[in-house]
């Protein structure tokens, strides 16, 4: 229960309005616990009446009258209770949603490595909704059964204490089976939403690999492997609704035995003349008014075990912490960057890794240049860019941005200066205007035209009807490879970046394509840091400096000319490229 104390700040946001609906929660309890006061009164009366022919109709009028204004005012009582409450429940929501949404998109890139999205939507779903009722029905019902029973108990006291503690003796059982009970439900809930993760997590990849799923004709198998998922999400629930089921005829079964308790005894008294019939009827009265305070007592500990489990979960993501982030050591005068990048034997490695990735990496990039990476696969190539944008920190040596160690660097200004174009594309679910555009503040259409043309982009986007306000489907589903990568570049350019890093961007386009692009890129790398990856020579040839990397280490470096007369990796690499190449002419 300790996790719900995270939802302090967010109650005392709407603090004024919780207030509000507190007060009429005990307005609404004083003109509902009345009630029965003037129904054994008209009892009373009614009997009087009839034993000594003497019955005042108007009397019985003016009870009825009460009782009916009264509901009438509990009623709108009640509603303002539900108009305050509720809604805050619901702000809550909205606030909770958004602040999660906020603290994970501060996270670290490793972080989404060893978090599967599926996961991350079940916190964001299931997960703050069980959140909810714990601020609203878990405020409202618990504070009304507090009231309610606080003034119906007064009351039955009042009327008749002894019968009063005879009919409570079943109450101290009631606090015993929900107790035990609640920490059973709370642990299924866990494996519940635990499973509930799983089933997100399955559903997601399948919608996002569709194509491969069809291409691979696994559809009967990711059908299957979904069903088995969908089943233990079935036997969780069931087990879950069993514990919960318990919990509601145990209620009603120890509230029987006192209104039969009562019955007996205040019938007894009723014989004996010490209790009229009407205090009787009122007893009963309100004895039935604890039914429901006794009941929501227990649902309200369902709905607390389980937003304290929902709340345990998300405050694990909400305590993660991002690895790379501004600290103490952020140099905050630092408001923008020119591009001269400097590693100093730079080593880095993964967590879970037992040898390091990159080692002693010494190399300087100078504003303006242009430099290539090439290497065979897994050689450390987009590890080497992704230590520039900080989406990994070095683990050992230093990153210089002008000189500066780029962890002193605020990380939005760093970020906010690198255009990066990742090997693998990600485009969103909307129009090619908005997808250019993404990396800058408002749409700008002459800047998405310019960087459309910079990118070989344009002529494809003129063939479709909706030109740049052509949707293009979820991860840009409805283009080609080349296309999305274009769209990527272009995304990029836009941005005017200081240093822009394009990680194997042309490797979907033709050699034709690829080279109208490079031409175009000459003019936007001009006076800006360019660092280019791609397994294609063509690419990187004209650059200033290229780089070969091996194994995490650099190899060779020098121009093309050199590194083909040095006759190592990269001569390798050009040789079976020009191999290739040939072979495709005949």
């Amino acid at each position: 229960m300790k996790s719900l104390l995270r939802l302090l700040p967010y109650l005392l946001r709407y603090k004024k309005t919780l207030l509000i609906g507190l007060i009429a929660i005990v307005g609404s309890n004083i003109f509902t616990v009345i009630q029965p006061h003037f129904i054994g009164k008209a009892i009373d009366d009614l009997k009087y009446g009839i034993d000594t022919h003497t019955l005042d109709s108007f009397q019985l009028l003016i009870y009825a009258a009460a009782i009916v204004g009264f509901t009438v005012v509990a009623g709108v009582l009640s509603f303002a209770t539900r108009q305050t409450i509720i809604v805050v429940s619901r702000h809550i929501e909205f606030d909770l949603r958004n602040d999660f949404l906020k603290h994970i998109q501060k996270l670290s890139h490793s972080f989404f490595q060893n978090t599967p999205t599926g996961d991350l939507m079940a916190h964001a779903t299931n997960d703050i909704g069980a959140v909810r009722n714990v601020v609203g029905p878990g405020i409202m019902y618990p504070s009304d059964t507090f009231v309610t029973f606080v003034m119906v108990l007064t009351m039955m006291l009042i009327k008749d204490w002894q019968l009063t503690l005879l009919a409570l003796i079943p109450l101290p059982l009631v606090s015993l089976a929900v107790f035990k009970l609640g920490k059973l439900i709370n642990i299924k809930f866990q494996e519940r939403q635990e499973q509930y993760s799983k089933l997100t997590t399955r559903a997601q990849e399948n919608l996002s690999g569709i194509r491969v799923v069809k291409a691979y004709v696994r559809e009967d198998y990711e059908i299957e492997l979904f069903k088995n998922l969908s089943w233990e999400y079935l036997k969780k629930n069931l087990v879950l609704a069993k514990y919960q089921a318990i919990i509601w005829p145990t209620m009603f079964l120890l509230v029987g035995i006192s209104l039969v308790i009562s019955i007996y005894f205040g019938g007894i008294r009723v014989i004996e003349e010490k209790m009229t019939i009407g205090t009787l009827t009122a007893f009963f009265a309100y004895l039935i008014m604890l039914i429901w305070p006794m009941i929501a007592f227990g649902w309200v500990i369902n709905l607390l075990q389980q937003g304290a489990a929902s709340m345990g979960r998300l405050g694990k993501i909400f305590d993660t912490q991002p690895e790379i982030k501004d600290d103490e050591n952020t140099n905050h005068s630092v408001e923008n960057i020119f591009g001269t990048i400097e590693f100093r034997n730079v080593t880095f490695k993964h967590k879970s890794s037992p040898q390091p990735t990159l080692k002693n990496i010494n190399l300087k990039v100078e504003r303006g240049m242009t430099v290539a990476v090439v290497g065979y696969t897994g050689s450390g190539k987009s590890t080497l860019i992704s230590l520039i944008s900080r989406l990994y920190d070095v683990t050992g040596g230093e990153l210089l941005i002008d000189g500066v160690n780029i962890k002193e660097i605020p990380v939005e200004v760093l970020r906010s200066n690198i255009g990066f174009v990742p090997q693998e594309t990600f485009l969103f679910s909307d129009t090619i205007s908005n997808n250019i555009s993404y990396g800058i503040n408002g749409e700008d259409g002459s800047k998405v035209i310019q960087a459309a043309e910079a990118a070989q982009l344009t002529k494809d986007v003129n063939e479709f009807p909706l030109q740049f306000e052509t949707l293009i489907g979820e991860r840009g589903i409805t283009l080609s490879g080349g296309q999305k990568q274009r769209t990527s570049i272009a995304r990029a350019i836009i941005r005017d970046p200081k240093i822009l890093i394009l990680d194997d961007a042309l490797s979907a386009v033709d050699t034709y394509t690829e080279e109208e692009i490079l031409k175009s890129l000459k003019r936007v790398m001009q006076n800006r840091t360019s660092i280019i990856i791609s397994h294609r020579i063509s690419t990187v040839k004209d650059a200033d400096l290229i780089v070969v990397l091996d194994k995490g280490t650099i190899v060779e470096r020098g121009t093309h000319e050199e590194l083909v007369g040095f006759g190592g990796i990269y001569a390798d690499l050009y040789a079976k490229q020009l191999l290739e190449q040939e072979l495709e002419k005949m």
